[in-house]
């Protein structure tokens, strides 16, 4: 799928539960972090996600559904990432030169098991309790072309 496909399906809500994959999660928010500024971008990638959790009839549990935490948490990941290493032509290009975003685990560096079974996490963004997440240095490049 290109990334004008993704988006297109993504912004529609064309995109089943089960071709959701966290691949498509890391895409789409590149895309937008490229083309947006963080609180603009991170405003996007949240509705969205909640628009297409809706379409797909995700339930809101303890465990599933929308996490706030987790959105905030990737995005800013994804963008020091972008910001730090550099951007590529397509989202496909960069996921597949950062496979370490590919990695679902990835959060267990920076939270404990204790903040996935806090019910706030889910609505409001909890920083991290083992380490914090990277933020871009003072003075990198542009994460926009």
């Amino acid at each position: 799928m290109t990334d004008a496909e993704l988006l297109r399906r993504f912004e529609t809500q064309a995109i089943a539960r089960s071709q959701w994959t966290h691949r498509l999660h890391v895409r789409m928010a590149y895309l937008y972090l490229r083309q947006h500024s963080f609180d603009e971008a991170l405003a996007k990638i949240r509705s969205g996600i909640q628009r297409l959790n809706v379409a797909n009839q995700v339930p809101e549990e303890p465990q599933a559904g929308y996490n706030e935490t987790l959105t905030v948490a990737w995005a800013r990941i994804i963008h020091t990432t972008i910001v730090e290493q550099g951007p590529e032509q397509t989202s496909d290009e960069f996921v597949d030169r950062q496979p370490q975003l590919l990695s679902r685990t990835l959060l267990r560096l920076f939270y404990s098991r204790a903040i996935w079974n806090e019910q706030d996490c889910k609505t409001k963004f909890v920083e991290p309790d083992l380490a914090p997440l990277p933020m871009p240095r003072t003075g990198s490049r542009s994460t926009n072309p």
